[in-house]
This record gives C-alpha cells, sequence and structure tokens, in this order.
C-alpha cells in the first residue's frame, strides 16, 4: 500500500522526467505536483493522472527507448527534450516537450 501522506517534498523528480508508475506498469513523464501527489501524463500526450510519489521509479534507458517505438526521430527528440530541460530554460523545454508529442501523435496515432 502507498502512503499518500508522503510530503511533496519526497519527489525527487523534475518536471520532464521519464518515470514509471509501479502500480501499472505505465511509462510516464512527470508534469508537476499537486499537494502530495505527482502529476504524470503518457510521453505521447493524454490525460494526466496523479501518483503517490511512492509508487514511481525513474525509468531505465531500456524502457525509454523502447517506448519509442524504436523510432529514431522519437530519440532525437526526446534527446534534445532532455537537454532543453536540463538547461533549465523553462520556454525551450515546453517547446521540445511539444515538439515531441507532436510527433508521436502525427507519427505513431493508434
Amino acid at each position: 500500500m502507498y502512503d499518500d501522506t508522503t510530503p511533496s517534498e519526497a519527489m525527487t523528480y523534475r518536471e520532464g522526467t521519464y518515470v514509471i508508475d509501479t502500480r501499472s506498469g505505465a511509462l510516464a513523464q512527470v508534469m508537476g505536483t499537486m499537494g502530495p501527489r505527482v502529476q504524470v501524463r503518457r510521453p505521447d500526450g493524454g490525460r494526466e493522472w496523479e501518483v503517490p510519489p511512492a509508487a514511481l521509479r525513474l525509468a531505465t534507458r531500456e524502457e525509454r527507448v523502447a517506448a519509442a517505438l524504436g523510432c529514431e526521430e522519437c530519440v532525437s527528440l526526446r534527446a534534445a527534450q532532455r537537454r532543453a530541460v536540463d538547461g533549465g530554460g523553462r520556454q525551450a523545454a515546453v517547446a521540445a516537450t511539444v515538439a515531441v508529442r507532436r510527433h508521436a501523435r502525427e507519427a505513431h496515432a493508434r
């Protein structure tokens, strides 16, 4: 059972970080926090959901690459997104995230 009372300070993942929701095994990207919970969304977009911090773990490189469906453009766009997030520029990080999601919708729509 996960402790929903975990303080938000316990969440150590920055916005944009790829994580696994251990309750479902879903790959997600950290969007922010809402009280003691972490808001996440699938890398290709869609509806956000909230997760207790204790139910998250950092996604491995293999999990991130597998989620990119072997698409070289996905890998390239996500690398650019990581650089933008690491660089600390919010506007660049948002633009890179939009590019990742746009590509996923247009190239990998289900």
